[in-house]
């Protein structure tokens, strides 16, 4: 599995130290608020986990699962929410947690759809901002790294499934793709 990466963009020692940066940041910024963080799945589960533990605050956490992607490289720009959240989040205030912003089509469609919720505020966490792939103005409010556009995968990032156990974020060498 390893051969099929390219390079390696944030090991594992990275991506710890960024995970705790951000958690003590969103910490300091919800002091006194009713959290809740909801994780997108299947990607933004590792980092979710990570997240939460690093989050010095009472909270919850709930899931939803979307798709735009299918088993293709490129969003196929259509949105479904295929689990949505188990609990209410009127009154709240939510913290979307993402593994990678990209097109920015999943997160707008997600923005609105929860912001119908009556919430107190939304927000997004995102492990990952590829900003050269915007076609939505999306602005991650807790970014843990921003990315060239290449193909990556690792700690919770996929292609076709495979690759999201990789313990680091790493290019996918085109071959495997293409």
């Amino acid at each position: 599995m390893k051969a099929d990466i390219k390079e390696i963009l944030f090991n594992e020692v990275k991506i710890e130290q960024r995970v705790l940066e951000l958690g003590r940041q969103i910490s300091a910024d919800y002091q006194g608020k009713d959290l809740v963080l909801v994780g997108i799945l299947k990607g933004g589960v590792p980092f979710l986990a990570d997240l939460i533990r690093a989050i010095d605050l009472p909270l919850e956490y709930d899931l939803m699962a979307v798709s735009s992607y299918g088993a293709s490289t490129k969003s196929s720009g259509t949105v479904k929410i295929i689990k949505d959240l188990d609990a209410g989040i009127e009154s709240r205030d939510v913290i979307i947690v993402e593994d990678i912003v990209d097109t920015g089509l999943t997160l707008q469609y997600l923005q609105e759809n929860l912001k119908s919720r009556r919430p107190n505020s939304i927000k997004i966490a995102t492990m990952l901002d590829k900003p050269s792939q915007r076609k939505m103005v999306i602005h991650p409010d807790y970014n843990g790294f921003e990315i060239p556009n290449v193909f990556v995968v690792g700690y919770g990032l996929d292609f076709a499934g495979k690759y999201r156990n990789l313990p680091f974020i790493g290019v996918l060498k085109e071959e495997v793709y293409s």
